[in-house]
């Protein structure tokens, strides 16, 4: 994973992909973000474990499921909108990190009402965890043993480890989103101003009020 700062980043070393015209920045490329790309192996893990250790016509199983596609599925919505709305972006990222944190706590449920531990930051097995967030080519097979041929304990700890870093990158995402809305504006702000600009350029007076 790339870091900046010492810290991990929140996109992949490859650039965005883009659809910059005129007033519409440059926008999309979700899935080299590195937010979309945890939360999509997140979205794997937990479709793979609940079909190891929750009747799959449970309703809990439904709701882990939709929680975790939510947070994959809000992330590419909110980068395909940002183009035109980054306020939209804001919200759709933020409904990402909502839904993530609700898997989060189903996956500590089921660790508290199955007897099983939850491990601190420090447990090595967690440490093991968060190093393989360095690995090249990073996917779901990285972590497929620790979901798919392990014990509960350690399949809903791997799963909850995989939130946490996901959550990490969101958290920065939507930080960044914010400075980006507070310091650029949006789509109606540039319309506004290209507006304005082309009125200048033309002799034209802009009517009152705009």
């Amino acid at each position: 994973m790339e870091r900046t700062g010492g810290e991990p980043s929140y996109r992949s070393n490859r650039s965005y992909t883009t659809y910059s015209r005129g007033l519409i920045p440059a926008h999309g490329g979700y899935r080299q973000l590195k937010s979309y790309q945890n939360a999509q192996i997140v979205y794997d893990a937990t479709v793979a474990f609940c079909a190891r250790f929750i009747d799959r016509r449970s309703r809990t199983t439904d709701q882990m499921v939709q929680a975790a596609r939510s947070g994959k599925q809000n992330i590419a919505e909110g980068s395909q909108a940002s183009g035109t709305s980054k306020k939209f972006e804001l919200k759709l990222v933020s409904v990402a990190r909502a839904s993530l944190e609700e898997l989060l706590l189903d996956y500590e449920d089921f660790l508290r009402q199955q007897g099983l531990a939850l491990w601190s930051k420090d447990e090595p097995k967690a440490r093991a965890m968060r190093k393989l967030a360095y690995a090249s080519h990073r996917s779901y097979e990285t972590y497929r043993t620790y979901i798919e041929r392990s014990s509960p304990e350690v399949a809903a700890n791997a799963a909850i480890c995989l939130i946490h870093q996901t959550n990490y990158l969101l958290d920065r995402q939507i930080q960044r989103l914010e400075r980006q809305f507070l310091n650029e504006g949006g789509f109606t702000e540039r319309l506004y101003n290209a507006r304005r600009q082309s009125r200048r350029s033309s002799g034209q007076r802009a009517p009152k009020g705009q």
